[in-house]
């Protein structure tokens, strides 16, 4: 073999070794770099439950100065001639600010195996409502119509004192992350309603399920 042959194999080699050495740093930076934002996205993840039976009771207003009192681990009602008015009383036990965007109302309770509702069936939110992390806060919805369907529909569960579903639409305060969370307003005694949650579905990434 002569040197030119020689120095040719040798450079071949060396460009080969450096390619991988190129590729495996590269893999590693990209590994290090999707750790770093999965890292960075759950410090801002918010996740919404009921609020603790312990907890403060809170008093919402409503734009047409109606106010409803919720005590902690509760939901509330308030029912006129003209408008239904709903709310809960939740915490935020993820690690970053909850943003509520919509909700939708079912007259029953739905099970965790039932699917969520599609996102354009939930109805947007007259205000953002914030969450902090590890803080309550509240959700809060009402009926308007008379004329609407939903409006008997959740009047005459109300007044059967039947379990009642609300599904809650929310995110990061950049607008991602949405989840649903599935909550049910469950009839106690003569006047109360329990607060619970049966499942959350991640709409921008993937289930863990």
């Amino acid at each position: 073999m002569d040197w030119a042959t020689a120095a040719s194999l040798a450079t071949a080699v060396g460009t080969l070794v450096l390619a991988v050495a190129t590729f495996v740093s590269v893999r590693s930076a990209n590994r290090a770099a999707r750790v770093a934002e999965r890292t960075l996205l759950a410090g801002i993840r918010p996740l919404l439950v009921p609020s603790r039976a312990q907890d403060p009771e809170q008093k919402v207003g409503f734009a047409d100065n109606r106010w409803v009192k919720v005590p902690g681990g509760q939901g509330a009602v308030d029912v006129s001639d003209e408008a239904i008015y709903l709310v809960i009383s939740l915490r935020n036990v993820g690690s970053g600010l909850g943003v509520l965007h919509g909700w939708r109302f079912a007259a029953e309770r739905l099970l965790g195996a039932d699917d969520h509702a599609p996102l354009e069936e939930f109805r947007r939110l007259a205000r953002d409502l914030y969450i902090p992390a590890s803080e309550m806060g509240f959700w809060q919805g009402a009926f308007r119509d008379p004329a609407e369907p939903q409006f008997a529909a959740a009047r005459d569960a109300i007044a059967a004192r039947r379990p009642m579903t609300i599904e809650l639409l929310y995110g990061d305060y950049e607008g991602g992350q949405r989840v649903v969370s599935r909550f049910a307003l469950i009839p106690a005694g003569e006047d109360r309603w329990l607060a619970s949650v049966s499942r959350h579905w991640n709409i921008d990434r993937p289930d863990p399920r």
